[in-house]
Parts: structure tokens; C-alpha cells; sequence
């Protein structure tokens, strides 16, 4: 598991393996002509490389299955309303921009606080535990966050009304 959030920018076709390397992703943004699909199954194939119980955790079985099993491609604003695209940039010329005004925003804050959050995510999604994955990411992470320079660093800009100024991450 990688520590920095993974953010897709989805300009044109996202089928078969571009698809799933999407439902992997942190985030995904798309322009608006964009279209996504497994269409594996029209090749004689199946989604093999984690999409289908990507798709399934994402969309839930009956979305995941009507994709799956036909092969279909959706529009961008169907991935949306399905769970797999969170924005749809206002055109595809301002696809990248958008996309890099969103990492921007999320790096503007603790690198320990995106990791360890970004860990706490990750592990839910993986085990459908709420607890399980409360659990293992207080384990691996919870000491040396609360232990942290930038913890520090975030509460010392906090009660000075300032905005924090970030050292790399440690953990």
C-alpha cells in the first residue's frame, strides 16, 4: 500500500485495464466526454486483474454485475452517479487543471495526517470493517502521529490563527 493518494484524470476511453487501474484509484476526475467499462467479456475474457471485486466494493453487486456481464461502456456522468468518478471537469481542456488544483488542496495539509488517513481508508475499504480497520490503522500509525512534529506544527498554526508550514513526513 503506497502512502500518497493515487488521483486519476480520465480524458477519453478508460476500458478493460484502465478501468480497473481507475477503481483503484484514491480519486478520479474525468471529462465530461469520457467512458469507462470492463469490456472484457464481448473478448472472451473476464476483468481479471482486481476489477470485478473493485467494482463490486464501489458500485455494488447489481451495477457491477450489469457492467461486468454485458460489457457496456457508461459516460462519464453515469461513473459519477455509480461511485467511480468523483468530478467532471467543466471540459476536456480543463481536465488537468482541475485534477491538479485537487492534489494541490490535498497536499496543502499534514503529510501525516494524508497518510495515515489515506491508510485508514484503504484498510476499510479492504476489509469492510469499520472496526478491523479503525483497529489496524491506530496499530501502525497512531503513536507516531500523536508523537509527530507536524501534529505539533498543525496545532502551534491552529492557536496562531496561521497557516502551517509542513516538514516531510516521517512515518
Amino acid at each position: 500500500l503506497g502512502k500518497k493518494p493515487v488521483i486519476a484524470a480520465v480524458n477519453g476511453f478508460a476500458l478493460g485495464g484502465g478501468f480497473e487501474i481507475c477503481l483503484n484509484c484514491d480519486i478520479v476526475i474525468s471529462s465530461p466526454n469520457a467512458k469507462f467499462g470492463l469490456p472484457e467479456v464481448q473478448r472472451g475474457l473476464y476483468a481479471g486483474a482486481g476489477g470485478l471485486s473493485r467494482i463490486v466494493r464501489t458500485c455494488g453487486i447489481q451495477i457491477a454485475s450489469e457492467l461486468a456481464l454485458t460489457g457496456k461502456a457508461i459516460s462519464s456522468a453515469e461513473a459519477q452517479k455509480y461511485g467511480v468518478v468523483n468530478k467532471i471537469s467543466q471540459s476536456p481542456d480543463s481536465l488537468l487543471r482541475e485534477t491538479l488544483d485537487m492534489a494541490k488542496e490535498i497536499a496543502s495539509h499534514s503529510p501525516d495526517a494524508i497518510i495515515v488517513t489515506r491508510a485508514g481508508l484503504r484498510e476499510s475499504w479492504e476489509t469492510g470493517s469499520v472496526e478491523r480497520a479503525s483497529q489496524l490503522t491506530a496499530e501502525k500509525y497512531q503513536d507516531a502521529l500523536m508523537s509527530g512534529e507536524n501534529l505539533m506544527i498543525g496545532l502551534q498554526a491552529f492557536a496562531e490563527k496561521k497557516k502551517p508550514k509542513w516538514v516531510a513526513s516521517k512515518l
